[in-house]
C-alpha cells in the first residue's frame, strides 16, 4: 500500500503548506464530456471568472424556428467525440443542462483568410481546424492542442480574470488571429444585442458584448493585448440588412478602422511569423467596464511569461487540492481529485480587482468586506456542493451567501437567487434553495453577516405569492396539477426549503416564524397518495390525478425525475416519511425495488440528459433529486444496504474516462456527492448539523481545515469486497448512531471505519 500522501504535510493557520504534492497530476478535466457530463477541458483557476476552453462546434439553438435538440450536446462548448475545434472562448459553464456564455472566441490561422467557422463535416469550408486527442493535453490550469490544419500549437492558461493564450506559428507571411464576437453557446441570430470594439493601438483593443439569452441582460467588457504588434486588422459585419445605416457609411469600416460596432462582428489581426514564433494574447474580462478590464489585466498578468502564469495557476490548484490528502488506488485518486477540481470551478468570481461588480439592478456596486460571486446553480448545488464548501471553503461560502444577500438587496422582486449568473437571475429549476444554503451556513457557524436580515430575506422569498405556485402552495398546502406542470416536485422542494427557514428561525429564537414554517415543512404529506404509496399530482378539488404513470418523467408533476425518485424527497423528515409509507419494512422493500428494477427503453426516450449508464435500477444518479436516497437505509434499520449502494454508485457512476460521469456534473454537485461519499459521510438534509454515515472508498484521508485543525478519515481493512462497516469510532469512541455532527469535523479529530465483507 502506498504511503505517499501524508509524509510531507505541515500546516499552520493562515499559512500555505510548507510542502505540497503535485496533486494536479490526478486531475482529468475532460471527464464527463461524452455521456452528457457537459464539462470541458481548459484553463481556469479555482472559482475564476475566466473559463478559457476550446469549442468544438457552433450549432444554433434554433432550427427551423424551433429548439434544436442537438445543441444540448454543446452546453459546455466542447464535445469529446468531435474532430474539429472552431476556437477558444473565455466563459463556460461546467456540467450544466442548459447554457449560455462562450464569449470572445479566438482562433489562430495561417493562409488565406476565412471569416466563417465552416462545417464539421467539411472543415476546409471555414477557419475551424481538425485536431487529435493524441496531441491534446488537459491539466488543471493549462490546456494544449495542435491545430492540424495550420500546424499551430495552441496553449492556454489563466489568472482569475485574464485568459492567457500562447500560439506557436509556422513561418508565414499570412498569419491571422480571428476574434469572433458573434460566437456563443446556445447561440441564435438575435442573441447578441450589441458589440463595441475600440482599437487603442497596434497591440491593444478593448470593448464589450451584450447578449440576451439565459441571462437576458448580460454585458461583458474586455481588454485584449497582443505580445506582438499586428501589421493590419479588419472586420466583417454579418448583421442583417438594415434600412437605416447612418452616416458611418462615409468610412470604410472593414479594414484598419479603429471604432467598430454592430450585432454580428468578426475581427481579424494579421501578422508575419517566423518558424516556431510564439504570439501571446492576454484577454481580460470585467463585469463593469473596459477600464476595469484593462486594470484587471495590468494587475494579474504583467509581462509575457506564459510559463510563469501557468505555474501560478497550477500552484493555485495545488494549494486547493492539498486541502484534502487521500490514500487510495490510482483510479480513485483520479476520480477524487477530478471531482475536487470540478467542485472548485463554480461558483465564479464576479468582481474586478478594485472590488467593483455589476449588480442585479444593472448598476455598479462595490463589494465591501466580501468577494462577489455568481453562477449559482442552486437546485443542484444546495444538496452537497455548498455543504462541502462549508467544510473545506468556509470563507468562500461565507462570501457566496453575502453575494446572495446582495442579489436580494438589488432585486426589485425582493427574492433571493434561484439560478443566477452575470447580474441576472435566469429562474431555472424549482424551489427557492438559496434559503437552504443560507440556513446551512448560519447553523454551521460559517456566515458572519447579519443572520436576522438573512432570515428576513428567506421569509420574503418564501412568501412571494406570484412565483411558480407559491401563493397556491400557501393557501392549499400543495400546488395543483392544473396550475403547474411541476406541481408535486415544487411542493416537495418548497416543503424542504420551509424546514430550512424553520431551523434558521429556531436558531435565532424567532418562535413565530419557526412555528409558521415548521408547519409548512409538512406540506409534503399533501401530495402523498396512501392508496398507491407514491407522491402524486393533486387536483384543485383535492382529488389525485387519475391518469398517472409512476415511471414516466413527463407530464406527471415532476421536473427531471419520476415519482419513484421524488417519493423519497423528504430529506428533512425521513422518520415521518417512513411512517407515512407504512413503516420501515415496507420502505426498505421500496428502496430495494428502486435500486433493482429494470426500466423500459421508453423511459429513456423522454430524457435528453440521462442514459441507461446513468441509472442503477430505477435510481437516477445523473439527476439530483434522489442523491440522498441511498442513505435512507440508515433510517429503516438496514445501514449495510446504504453502505452497499453507496459503494456501487461510486464505482458505476464515476470513472476516470472521457465518459466517466453518469450525468451532468451540474456545477459540482455530482462531484461533491462523490467526495462526501468517498469520505464516508453525506449531508442528507442541509440545514441540519448532521451527516449520515456510509461506506468510505478511500483508505484514508486528511482534511486540512481553514481553522488550522485537521480531520482524519481512516478505513481499516479497506477493499472492493469489504464495503460493509462493522464499527465506527470517533476519536477512539464507538458511535452508537449512523450520524456525525458538523462540529465533530470542524473541531478536528479522527473518524475510523472498521470495514468487513459481511453484512452487519
Amino acid at each position: 500500500m502506498k504511503k505517499t500522501l501524508f509524509y510531507c504535510l505541515f500546516f499552520m493557520p493562515g499559512m500555505l503548506y510548507a510542502q505540497q504534492q503535485n496533486l494536479i497530476k490526478y486531475v482529468k478535466p475532460i471527464i464527463g464530456t461524452q455521456k452528457m457530463g457537459h464539462t470541458y477541458p481548459g484553463a481556469t483557476v479555482p472559482f475564476g471568472a475566466v473559463q478559457l476552453s476550446p469549442d468544438t462546434d457552433t450549432l444554433s439553438y434554433e432550427l427551423n424556428g424551433k429548439y434544436n435538440g442537438d445543441v444540448y450536446k454543446y452546453c459546455a462548448g466542447y464535445k469529446y467525440e468531435d474532430k474539429t475545434i472552431v476556437g477558444f472562448s473565455h466563459t463556460h459553464f461546467s456540467g450544466t443542462g442548459h447554457s449560455d456564455l462562450g464569449d470572445f472566441l479566438v482562433m489562430p490561422t495561417v493562409g488565406k483568410l476565412n471569416m466563417n467557422p465552416g462545417r464539421a463535416d467539411d472543415p476546409e469550408s471555414g477557419f475551424r481546424s481538425g485536431f487529435s486527442h493524441a496531441n491534446e493535453q488537459a491539466e488543471a490550469g493549462y490546456y494544449k492542442v495542435k491545430l492540424d490544419k495550420y500546424d499551430i500549437q495552441a496553449e492556454l492558461t489563466a489568472t482569475e480574470r485574464v485568459g492567457v493564450h500562447q500560439y506557436t506559428f509556422p513561418k508565414s507571411k499570412d498569419a491571422h488571429i480571428i476574434l469572433d464576437l458573434m460566437s456563443g453557446i446556445y447561440n441564435y441570430d438575435d442573441k447578441t444585442v450589441w458589440t463595441f470594439v475600440r482599437v487603442v493601438n497596434d497591440s491593444l483593443i478593448t470593448g464589450y458584448r451584450q447578449t440576451n439569452g439565459w441571462a437576458r441582460t448580460r454585458t461583458v467588457y474586455f481588454a485584449m493585448s497582443f505580445s506582438k504588434a499586428f501589421k493590419s486588422y479588419g472586420q466583417k459585419n454579418f448583421d442583417k440588412a438594415q434600412v437605416y445605416k447612418g452616416f458611418w457609411r462615409k468610412f470604410d469600416q472593414t479594414k484598419n478602422f479603429p471604432e467598430i460596432a454592430g450585432k454580428r462582428i468578426r475581427m481579424y489581426f494579421d501578422f508575419n511569423t517566423e518558424a516556431n514564433e510564439k504570439i501571446g494574447i492576454k484577454f481580460a474580462l470585467s463585469p463593469v467596464s473596459q477600464e476595469n478590464a484593462l486594470e484587471n489585466m495590468e494587475t494579474e498578468a504583467k509581462g509575457w511569461d506564459f510559463n510563469q502564469v501557468k505555474q501560478s495557476a497550477q500552484e493555485s490548484w495545488n494549494k486547493e487540492l492539498n486541502k484534502i490528502k487521500i490514500d487510495a488506488p490510482e483510479d480513485e485518486k483520479i476520480n477524487f481529485y477530478t471531482a475536487m477540481y470540478h467542485a472548485f470551478i463554480n461558483p465564479t468570481n464576479y468582481n474586478d480587482v478594485n472590488g467593483q461588480y455589476k449588480g442585479l439592478d444593472q448598476n455598479v456596486h462595490q463589494a465591501n468586506g466580501f468577494k462577489n460571486y455568481t453562477t449559482f446553480s442552486l437546485w443542484d448545488t444546495y444538496r452537497a456542493l455548498h455543504p462541502f464548501l462549508n467544510i473545506m471553503q468556509p470563507a468562500r461560502n461565507n462570501d457566496m451567501v453575502k453575494s446572495m444577500m446582495a442579489h436580494y438587496d438589488q432585486s426589485t422582486l425582493k427574492m433571493l437567487p434561484i439560478w443566477s449568473h452575470y447580474a441576472n437571475d435566469n429562474w431555472c429549476m424549482s424551489g427557492y434553495h438559496s434559503v437552504s444554503v443560507i440556513a446551512d451556513a448560519v447553523i454551521k457557524g460559517v456566515y458572519n453577516g447579519d443572520a436576522e436580515q438573512a432570515l428576513a430575506a428567506c421569509v420574503a422569498t418564501a412568501k412571494h405569492r406570484n412565483y411558480e405556485g407559491i401563493g397556491e402552495y400557501i393557501d392549499r398546502g400543495y400546488i395543483s396539477s392544473a396550475s403547474n406542470s411541476n406541481s408535486v416536485s415544487n411542493t416537495l422542494e418548497y416543503a424542504y426549503d420551509d424546514w430550512c427557514i424553520a431551523q434558521l428561525a429556531k436558531k435565532l429564537n424567532k418562535q413565530d416564524i419557526y412555528q409558521e414554517f415548521i408547519k409548512r415543512a409538512e406540506n409534503w404529506r399533501n401530495v402523498f397518495d396512501p392508496k398507491i404509496g407514491f407522491m402524486r399530482p393533486r387536483l384543485a378539488d383535492g382529488s389525485f390525478k387519475a391518469d398517472f404513470d409512476a415511471l414516466s418523467t413527463h407530464n406527471q408533476g415532476f421536473i427531471e425525475g419520476n415519482t419513484w425518485n421524488y417519493s423519497f424527497f423528504v430529506p428533512h423528515n425521513p422518520k415521518g416519511l417512513i411512517e407515512q409509507m407504512g413503516g420501515a419494512k415496507k420502505v426498505a422493500l421500496r428502496l430495494d425495488s428502486l435500486f433493482t428494477m429494470h426500466l423500459p427503453d421508453e423511459f429513456f426516450a423522454e430524457t435528453e440528459d440521462i442514459t441507461r449508464e446513468g441509472i442503477i435500477g430505477g435510481y437516477v444518479h445523473g439527476n439530483e433529486p434522489a442523491h440522498h436516497v441511498a442513505y435512507l437505509y440508515n433510517w429503516v434499520g438496514q445501514p449495510w444496504k446504504t453502505q452497499e449502494r453507496v459503494r456501487k454508485i461510486l464505482k458505476m457512476q464515476y470513472k476516470p474516462t472521457p465518459d466517466g460521469l453518469g450525468g451532468n456534473d451540474d456545477c459540482g454537485q455530482m462531484s461533491a456527492w462523490y467526495m462526501f461519499s468517498a469520505l464516508g459521510f453525506y449531508p442528507v438534509s442541509p440545514g441540519s448539523d448532521e451527516y449520515a454515515l456510509g461506506s468510505p472508498s478511500v483508505n484514508s484521508a486528511v482534511l486540512r481545515l481553514e481553522n488550522g485543525k485537521s480531520f482524519t478519515v481512516e478505513a481499516r481493512n479497506q477493499s472492493d469486497k469489504n464495503v460493509y462497516v462493522a464499527k465506527v469510532l470517533l476519536n477512539g469512541v464507538e458511535l452508537k448512531s449512523h450520524t456525525i455532527k458538523h462540529s465533530d469535523i470542524i473541531e478536528g479529530g479522527k473518524l475510523t471505519f472498521l470495514m468487513t465483507g459481511k453484512m452487519r
